[in-house]
């Protein structure tokens, strides 16, 4: 779990960073918009309304953060629960560094479709930024193959992988409203950009690798 902060202020609320909180077991990311400046009862709750009712209770929870700030964060969390969590507050190979590395990738990706300037302003003058679009790289990153499972992460923790809104959209619409058009256009542009620079990221590492790991030339 780790905080993605610095962003341009987005949203109706003007959110300006979001909390990413990535699955072990399968790879699964939630990314959950919010303020640089929450508390820690602020992040408690949107923890618990975004992870614990929805997932359940983690056996333990990775973070690198300020000792200070975990700690009170998760006594908030502690009394809320009514039963203590294991609770580590920094990375180690053996526990976290696979997904210190998983949140790297995703934060990369982020402030990449971020960089790109994706704006839309529909056809009723209501501007979407990156808040909106922010569901829409969590589900392309989710649907894309993982190098270390060889699977989807929504595969591994539901059996399936969803269908996709573009996947579902008719075509030959005689007549269409401008709204959803713009709606329509919107989010397969996020999507389609975030698949982007999904496999962009993918074939840079694997070129990273394939570099650090060429066998030498013996003569």
């Amino acid at each position: 779990m780790d905080w993605v902060t610095g962003l341009v202020p987005g949203g109706k609320e003007s959110l300006n960073g979001f909390l990413i909180i990535a699955d072990r077991f399968g790879k699964r990311m939630r990314c959950l918009p919010c303020h640089k400046e929450d508390k820690a009862m602020d992040t408690a709750l949107l923890f618990w309304n975004n992870i614990i009712f929805k997932c359940g209770v983690p056996k333990i929870i990775i973070s690198d953060r300020d000792l200070k700030f975990t700690s009170e964060f998760w006594t908030n969390l502690y009394d809320m629960l009514g039963k203590k969590l294991a609770f580590s507050t920094a990375y180690h190979p053996q526990t976290g560094g696979r997904i210190e590395r998983m949140i790297q990738t995703m934060e990369d990706i982020l402030r990449r479709v971020c960089a790109y300037g994706m704006e839309y302003k529909d056809h009723e003058g209501y501007t979407h930024d990156w808040v909106t679009l922010l569901p829409a790289v969590q589900l392309a990153y989710n649907t894309s193959q993982h190098s270390t499972t060889g699977k989807t992460p929504s595969l591994v923790e539901k059996g399936w992988n969803p269908l996709l809104p573009v996947d579902r959209l008719k075509k030959n619409i005689l007549t269409i409203h401008p709204t959803a058009k713009d709606f329509h256009n919107m989010w397969k542009k996020a999507c389609d950009t975030a698949a982007k620079c999904i496999a962009e990221e993918k074939e840079y590492k694997k070129q990273r690798w394939d570099k650090l790991h060429m066998e030498p030339d013996f003569k």
